[in-house]
């Protein structure tokens, strides 16, 4: 596989999704957020790990946003950003806004609304340790989980003094797949034990498998203020032998997650993966796989 056919699987991935966190998504939690982003226009934000721009778009669908936003994503891989402006502009032509390419950004205009996006190819970290302190609401969606908290959250926070922040889909510990198969237990725990010995290119951690509760005691720990939290669950499962929108795509690829995360793990019996992934990708293909990953939300203000 070429590396434009990895990342357009990737965007693929991002936008098949979508209808799945849609659901997840702890609406009690972002109406928390939102009752407490600053009355003064514009509303900066900053959103880390933006992927294609499908979380701007569901803050707009949503009514999260007020009518004047300058909003800047980051994200690490380049390759998305044309994926990113694809959606983008296909979201504007459906939703009635006028999308316009600038040199400073991208524009999305409605008769009521008005949101100057700057989108930026970086590490998170890196950006977030110079970039200058000004913005308002920080969000970060299905991407905390992917780093360090303790030396990423501090670089994070200090970008909204006084802010608000939205962390959204943050796993948890708990995959489960329905009906059950032979080795569930040992190709989960190994699963799990990856994500907790994930290492940067430069072999510093780089996430954990309990993001979601882990957040709950550092946050507070680093001066900020919880206001809400709450479940966020992926729950995907067939209705009359098949699966709504692309998901039955976004479970195939969480699948690929699973198993090149344990091709070759010394102490996982390959010949057990093997089985194991191939019933689960037929139990796809049948409609006949449920599954469920248990995230959290969380919604506060910084210090």
């Amino acid at each position: 596989m070429t590396p434009n056919e990895t990342w357009n699987d990737l965007a693929r991935y991002l936008a098949a999704k979508k209808t799945v966190d849609d659901r997840a998504l702890n609406r009690l939690v972002l109406e928390t957020a939102r009752r407490n982003l600053p009355s003064a226009p514009p509303l900066r934000v900053i959103e880390l790990g933006a992927g294609i721009g499908t979380m701007l778009t569901r803050l707009l669908e949503w009514g999260f946003l007020p009518a004047e936003v300058e909003y800047t994503a980051v994200d690490a891989a380049p390759a998305l950003a044309a994926h990113a402006v694809a959606h983008l502009r296909e979201w504007a032509r459906s939703h009635n806004y006028a999308f316009s390419v600038e040199e400073s950004g991208y524009t999305l205009q409605s008769a009521e609304q008005s949101v100057k996006i700057r989108w930026q190819t970086a590490d998170a970290v890196e950006f977030a340790a110079r970039a200058a302190p000004v913005y308002h609401l920080l969000v970060a969606h299905a991407f905390l989980d992917l780093v360090h908290l303790p030396t990423a959250l501090p670089t994070f926070l200090r970008l909204i003094p006084n802010g608000v922040f939205l962390f959204t889909l943050n796993f948890d510990g708990v995959t489960v797949f329905e009906p059950p198969a032979e080795g569930d237990d040992v190709v989960l725990a190994h699963y799990h034990r990856t994500m907790d010995e994930r290492l940067t290119e430069g072999g510093a951690p780089a996430g954990e498998s309990k993001t979601g509760r882990r957040l709950l005691s550092l946050l507070p720990s680093l001066g900020a203020r919880i206001l809400a939290a709450g479940s966020s669950d992926w729950v995907v499962f067939p209705q009359n032998g098949a699966y709504p929108h692309a998901e039955a795509e976004f479970l195939q690829t969480i699948l690929n997650f699973v198993e090149g995360s344990l091709r070759g793990r010394e102490g996982l019996d390959a010949s057990l993966l093997k089985r194991w992934m191939a019933r689960r990708r037929a139990q796809v293909e049948a409609g006949e796989l449920i599954y469920i990953a248990h995230q959290l939300d969380v919604a506060g203000l910084a210090r």
